[in-house]
């Protein structure tokens, strides 16, 4: 009962954390959109995406990115029922294993580096920066937070400039999710050049691996996402998250993984491949001397290292925001969240809901890389020409044809919720435990 409470004292206290970070954040991107607009004679958006900038990019994705390196080993030695990293004290306090971070980018940073002759030097030193910039770039689109009328974060900020939206992203293309594809798929690039450039035939091999599982789970990933596309009719993030919050069946609001359940699992399936960690982690190959950044050391590593904790960053923000929900904070209307609070305060506890969203995908991302086994080459590659490609087409007739006959989502939200309800229970069947003696049954049925 104790364990019970504390957990929802702790879990409570890091969700109001994640408010008062979200308001800090809007009162930082506000603060310097009133100083680009009111000094400079600069778009108030100009000093608003500078600061998300530093505030979303720098803090939310590079800091959580960096936290899940020690997380990972935290989390693992919990579920291994062991103890994990608590070497590094400070004062006697292992202090949930943080100084390990700092420990590890010393040694990132001071460790001697060995590249390897006959190496096509300028390929060879570029790869790390290739395979860490897309993945970097991709959180720039994210809507972690509403507009909010920049008159109510600076009081002093009145008429037309008072009435100016701040909203936490950095950017707003048109293009929106094909921004994701085209950025997502030059990571490839850099893997393949870190295994071609090393003149070494394993970080080639490791290289050609990476080519082959990237490049295939590009296609079923993009097609995933049609659904979505069709049913919100916008390519835009911030729409997509907007859209999720009105009613479709009932008081039940149009959440990406309702109207599109399947699309979901293709995509978080593929997307789990695109991150090349277990059980899709054969272009590394940890258990191996096969990888295509074997002949790396140092802070050159250490990108490439970092780049996959990022990577699993922006796929829980863009599992949040096309599936989730995004900033609705769902255990409340959000409309009669808007009419409660203050403008900056609603702002503030849609950007902690967005944060707590990620953190439980983040949670979830780290929990299967411990749960399953590595894959096959062959089983890699099956489950996506043979089994994702070919359900993600189906999905988009489905999508189509639903849409075409209700163009109001609701018969698409109802073939959601029957497929929610198939899943489970296919899943809940299969996995069904033997019952007492039914085991030896079949090996007496089967002559062993």
């Amino acid at each position: 009962m104790n364990r019970l409470i504390g957990m929802v004292v702790l879990i409570g206290a890091v969700v109001a954390g994640l408010i008062g970070l979200s308001a800090v954040f809007y009162l930082a991107a506000g603060g310097l959109a009133y100083v680009f607009a009111e000094y400079l004679g600069a778009p108030p958006s100009f000093g608003a995406a500078i600061a998300n900038v530093v505030t979303l990019m720098l803090v939310v994705m590079m800091i959580s990115g960096s936290l899940l390196t020690v997380a990972e080993r935290k989390w693992s030695a919990m579920m291994q029922n062991r103890i994990g990293a608590n070497r590094i004290k400070v004062l006697g306090s292992a202090l949930g294993g943080i100084p390990f971070l700092a420990a590890d980018a010393l040694k990132m940073l001071t460790k001697e580096s060995a590249p390897p002759r006959g190496r096509t030097r300028i390929l060879y030193e570029m790869a790390p920066a290739l395979a860490f910039a897309p993945v970097f770039a991709l959180f720039a689109i994210i809507p972690l937070g509403p507009p909010v009328p920049l008159g109510s974060i600076i009081a002093s900020a009145a008429g037309a400039l008072g009435s100016a939206g701040v909203a936490l992203q950095v950017a707003s293309p048109d293009a929106g999710l094909l921004y994701i594809f085209a950025i997502s798929s030059l990571a490839v690039y850099g893997t393949a050049l870190a295994g071609w450039a090393s003149n070494n035939k394993l970080a080639l091999l490791g290289g050609v691996r990476a080519s082959s599982q990237m490049i295939s789970y590009e296609v079923s990933l993009g097609l995933s996402l049609v659904g979505t596309m069709l049913a919100f009719r916008t390519l835009r993030l911030e729409e997509m998250v907007v859209a999720q919050g009105a009613a479709v069946i009932g008081p039940v609001p149009a959440l990406g993984i309702l109207l599109q359940p399947v699309g979901f699992l293709i995509f978080f399936a593929s997307a789990f491949a695109e991150t090349k960690r277990a059980p899709f982690d054969l272009p590394e190959g940890e258990s191996e001397i096969v990888g295509y950044f074997v002949e790396y050391s140092g802070m050159k590593f250490g990108l490439m290292f970092l780049a996959e904790f990022v990577e699993i960053v922006v796929l829980a923000a863009i599992i949040t925001a096309v599936f989730l929900g995004g900033w609705h904070p769902l255990v409340v209307s959000t409309e009669w969240l808007r009419q409660t609070v203050t403008p900056l305060w609603f702002g503030a506890i849609c950007g902690g809901a967005f944060l707590a969203k990620m953190i439980v995908l983040m949670w979830l991302q780290l929990t299967i890389r411990w749960l399953l086994p590595r894959f096959r080459f062959d089983q890699i590659q099956k489950l996506c020409w043979k089994i994702l490609l070919p359900a993600a087409i189906a999905n988009v007739f489905v999508t189509a044809g639903a849409l075409l006959i209700d163009p109001s989502m609701q018969l698409l939200a109802w073939i959601g919720v029957a497929t929610i309800v198939a899943v489970v229970a296919i899943t809940a069947a299969v996995g069904r435990a033997p019952a007492p003696g039914e085991h030896g049954a079949a090996h007496v049925v089967a002559g062993h």
